[in-house]
């Protein structure tokens, strides 16, 4: 009992309540509602707010929501939630497993996910806003002429380094470890 309270100590420590606000804060105000005095995993926990959201950011994406029924009505929300994101561009990589929220065990993991789908947002030029996140980075793409690739190979960067101080033999300057032979 006592390394799984432990366990859920440590799983605790990695959450971000300021993270957590935020998404709460950005979907309520997609939602156009008050954001509700209660703990993010509990407004969280059904689906409903989840694909609520989705719908408002890709109408019809989600055709079915489960406003009652028991466990397995409710983890379906968040499954439609997952599979809507995944569709909408979110990476594989930042999705939480529906036991993440359903079960309360990898909450950071939740909000790492609304996160990603804030950046997603930024993607979908039909969505005016608000956004979650920094924005992410876009193609730079540079043409250089001829001329400007054959100056850039005269030139020794500073990334080339110095080789003072080495040797051959790779010895260096300080400690030495010394092997010794037991008899």
């Amino acid at each position: 009992m006592a390394l799984q309270r432990q366990v859920m100590v440590k799983m605790m420590g990695k959450r971000d309540p300021e993270q957590e606000k935020e998404s709460l804060e950005w979907i309520f105000a997609i939602l156009e509602e008050p954001v509700p005095n209660a703990p993010f995993e509990d407004i969280l926990q059904d689906g409903t707010v989840l694909c609520r959201l989705m719908n408002k950011l890709s109408p019809g994406i989600i055709p079915k929501i489960n406003t009652s029924g028991g466990q397995f009505k409710m983890m379906e929300n968040i499954n439609n939630f997952l599979k809507a994101i995944r569709s909408y561009g979110v990476p594989i990589q930042d999705v939480f497993q529906t036991a993440d929220l359903y079960e309360k065990k990898q909450l950071s993991q939740v909000s790492t996910t609304l996160f990603a789908l804030g950046r997603a947002t930024y993607q979908h030029p039909e969505w005016p806003g608000p956004w979650l996140g920094p924005r992410p980075s876009e193609e730079n793409k540079r043409e250089f002429t001829d001329e400007q690739l054959a100056a850039s190979k005269t030139v020794i960067g500073l990334q080339a380094g110095s080789n003072k101080g080495a040797t051959q033999a790779g010895d260096n300057t300080g400690a030495q470890r010394r092997v010794i032979v037991g008899k």
